[in-house]
């Protein structure tokens, strides 16, 4: 079967990579080769995606809660791992009609990270294949904070009506604004939780867990947690057999 005619394949996948650390520690390795790792699995799942009919990618980069760890790691992670993947792999992403876009507060990045971010967003704007979205600096609840935030302003400014307050506008207001919320969410390295990680979005999406660290969650992996989401049943708070509740 042609994937890309599948209808029972998810538009948008969400992936909370976790287990760099653990995996590089297990092999005895600076947590930085973890993280190497980590970016080699995510341009195999980038791809895969793309290959098999996916819309949308939203992955877990990095999330506020991250600047709490050792400044090594932050500064390996943010000012030259973020960058390296960029400047490597945008002008193959822009090729295959990929578009890029940032989830979370980016203006608090460094700048040259920063200018490399909108140099990417720039060039793939128009694409009109795969979304791949990175939430950087991202955090769900912080998420809601602004866009609460944007919409008081526009209450006060008598652009908004109170009344007219509703979940829609809402999900205008936030980063994944003109995205679908998420189908499936998949979180590697064991741990069973979202962590903080498209909060409003994800009410009625499946998740996934899985023991496998994310660098070797490979597109078998992928494969099979695709395969999985399939044979469930989406009832969205219905009865879809026709109200048998046994």
């Amino acid at each position: 079967m042609d994937e890309k005619r599948d209808n029972k394949m998810p538009g948008h996948v969400a992936i909370i990579m976790d287990g760099n650390g653990r995996w590089a520690k297990r092999k005895g390795l600076p947590r930085t080769l973890g993280h190497n790792a980590g970016v080699e699995t995510l341009k195999e799942i980038v791809k895969y995606s793309d290959e098999i009919g996916i819309k949308i990618l939203t992955v877990y980069a990095f999330s506020t809660e991250n600047w709490n760890r050792p400044k090594e790691e932050v500064d390996y992670l943010i000012k030259y791992l973020l960058i390296e993947f960029l400047r490597k792999e945008i002008d193959e992403l822009h090729k295959n009609n990929v578009t890029i876009k940032m989830l979370g507060d980016i203006e608090h990045i460094p700048s040259l990270t920063k200018n490399e971010i909108n140099k990417a967003i720039s060039l793939t704007r128009n694409n009109t294949g795969l979304k791949f979205n990175i939430a950087l600096n991202y955090g769900g609840r912080g998420e809601l904070v602004n866009a609460l935030k944007d919409i008081t302003k526009k209450v006060i400014l008598g652009d908004i009506n109170v009344e007219s307050i509703n979940e829609e506008l809402i999900s205008k207001h936030l980063y994944t604004a003109g995205d679908e919320d998420p189908d499936l969410i998949i979180r590697t390295g064991g741990e069973k939780r979202i962590s903080n990680f498209l909060i409003w979005q994800s009410i009625y999406s499946e998740l996934y867990f899985t023991d496998i660290l994310w660098p070797d969650f490979k597109k078998e992996c992928f494969a099979d947690a695709i395969s999985d989401y399939k044979n469930r049943s989406r009832r969205f708070g219905s009865l879809k057999d026709g109200g048998r509740i046994c």
